[in-house]
Formats: C-alpha cells, structure tokens, sequence
C-alpha cells in the first residue's frame, strides 16, 4: 500500500521501533495486538504531558487494521490530543510504516490508526482534575 504524496502524519512523532520476528502472528505478518500495544504506549505519553500525572487506559474507538506490517518494518506511532475533559483525554494515533526495503527512499504507509482514552489518576488510582 502507497500512500498519496498529500497524505501526511497525524500529530508529532511519538515513539519509532522496530518490527520483529517475535511480533509476528500466524500468517508472518506483525501480529495486531503488538501495533495496538505500541499505541497505547505512544498515547500514554502525550496524556501523561498533558495531566502531569499517571494515566490509565480506559476505552480505544475506532481501531482500523489498514495495511500489513512486516518484520524489520520501522513502525512510526503519531498522534494529537483532541479531547481534554474534566478527569479524561482523547488522543488520535497513527502507525505509519516505513518499509524495511525502502527505507532510504523516505517511504512510508499509513498501517493502523484509532482513538484512544485516558484517565489522569492520582497516587491512590482514583480519577483527578485535570488542569488546562
């Protein structure tokens, strides 16, 4: 899959790893839960910025598998914040893909994107203000 020259990142780069062998499910291709995890960590980060406190996943909207992933891919998680409530906040996340044998060539695909939702907490787990 190629995307269109228009078509660019959401948001800030978040966290850049590389795709394994021990990622892989049973057709070879980088099993999903593994995207979705590498997600969930890049989100965290910007809620956790934002609230200045520790944040827990509570709900992800909207996750769509869009291309497949290959061992030795460079896997590129964007996102944004766009929801700030009063104890939650919605971050929009992108995987965007460089692909192994194109890696010089400044190519890459959109692979997965989805809305995750945080809850700011304080020490003793229990939901806080947060402050805008």
């Amino acid at each position: 899959m190629q995307t269109t020259p228009e078509q660019k990142p959401r948001g800030e780069i978040l966290l850049r790893t590389l795709a394994m062998p021990a990622d892989t499910n049973g057709n070879g291709d980088i099993f999903g839960g593994w995207i979705m995890s590498q997600l969930d960590l890049a989100g965290a980060i910007v809620a956790q910025e934002i609230t200045g406190s520790r944040v827990v996943t509570v709900s992800v909207s909207n996750i769509t598998f869009k291309a497949p992933v290959s061992v030795g891919d460079i896997v590129c998680c964007y996102g944004e914040c766009t929801r700030i409530g009063n104890t939650s906040l919605s971050i929009a996340l992108e995987v965007w893909i460089k692909n192994r044998a194109k890696v010089g060539m400044n190519q890459h695909y959109l692979a997965c994107d989805a809305l995750f939702n945080y809850v700011a907490i304080d020490d003793n787990g229990k939901p806080h203000h947060i402050s805008k």
